[in-house]
């Protein structure tokens, strides 16, 4: 199974905001308790998830909007349906009447043959 694609809409870019925004308040926080250098390890996670996301924020021009995301999937999904509603046969418009696989089945007329 394929992965989703990617879409960058509003509620991320909102949840980047909250990201800096948070990171900012608690750089802040520390500071004035003067223990900022002693929660290091806490601000590189932070500053990690913040980093991560403004990656993918940067690179959203790349990402599918919302509707072509759907319209991939709608694709993808009749892809499927077709690929698993059809069987293959072991006929072939090269084989000759009588031999595996060619040919029309058994007791069936071949119309093209008459005319």
């Amino acid at each position: 199974m394929s992965e989703p694609d990617q879409t960058y809409d509003e509620g991320r870019s909102r949840n980047l905001e909250a990201l800096l925004v948070a990171l900012a308040e608690r750089i802040q926080q520390l500071h004035a308790r003067g223990l900022l250098l002693r929660h290091a390890h806490e601000l590189m996670k932070l500053i990690g998830d913040v980093r991560s996301e403004l990656f993918h924020y940067e690179v959203r021009a790349t990402y599918d909007t919302p509707e072509v995301a759907d319209s991939r999937r709608i694709v993808r999904e009749a892809i499927e349906t077709r690929d698993s509603t059809w069987e293959r046969t072991e006929w072939t418009p090269d084989a000759e009447d009588g031999e595996e696989g060619g040919g029309p089945p058994d007791g069936e007329d071949d119309r093209r043959r008459r005319t």
